[in-house]
């Protein structure tokens, strides 16, 4: 389907808020697939989920304990940096804040340094981590994740740019301070709020 142009006029006739489209976005009923590296062949049998850092339990997850954890669902608007916007995507996964509560933050923590396959990393700070909606999803749409959309999981963090919600997510580092992930270090703002436009270095 041809992306619609995110005027005003256009999101109104379409009974869209336009509230809900950040600056500089077009809405897209499409899932646009976007990824530096290949996608990586996972085996669940050999599969975990690692927290550690400055937590005071540092935390080693199997696929099934993971999947055993209480599930939540999410309705959210994602917006990626690229320019497109795909409004009420559907999740399942485990909260964040399940798994933040089995490690146990020390004090001084302040960031989380997201990690995934390849040895890909995105930063968040903590608050922005553990927001209510965010969860480490396993399925999109009713169904579990496609290979190209992070399966077996990925973390989900609508309210910044959707490299935050890093794909074939395997755990996080708690750090007392802030440090640049994978994008980061490449010119991908620190933060990166849709609604401030923050996209690159010095937005």
């Amino acid at each position: 389907m041809t992306p619609r142009r995110s005027s005003d006029e256009a999101l109104i006739e379409q009974g869209i808020d336009p509230a809900r489209v950040p600056p500089g976005q077009y809405v897209t009923d499409r899932f646009p697939v976007l990824h530096a590296g290949v996608v990586p062949d996972v085996d669940l049998a050999e599969w975990d989920f690692g927290v550690d850092g400055l937590v005071d339990n540092p935390v080693t997850l199997s696929w099934d304990a993971l999947k055993s954890l209480p599930a939540a669902t999410l309705t959210a608007d994602i917006h990626c940096v690229t320019k497109w916007s795909k409004l009420d995507t559907q999740w399942v996964g485990v909260p964040v804040q399940a798994i933040w509560d089995l490690a146990g933050a020390l004090p001084g923590a302040s960031h989380v340094l997201i990690k995934a396959y390849h040895g890909f990393t995105a930063n968040l700070p903590i608050e922005d981590f553990l927001r209510d909606d965010n969860l480490f999803a396993y399925e999109y749409g009713g169904e579990p994740l496609e290979a190209e959309h992070g399966y077996p999981l990925r973390l989900v963090v609508p309210h910044l740019y959707f490299w935050k919600s890093v794909k074939w997510v395997r755990g996080f580092t708690v750090l007392s301070e802030d440090q640049p992930g994978f994008w980061e270090r490449n010119g991908y703002h620190m933060y990166g709020d849709p609604f401030s436009e923050q996209r690159f270095w010095g937005d």
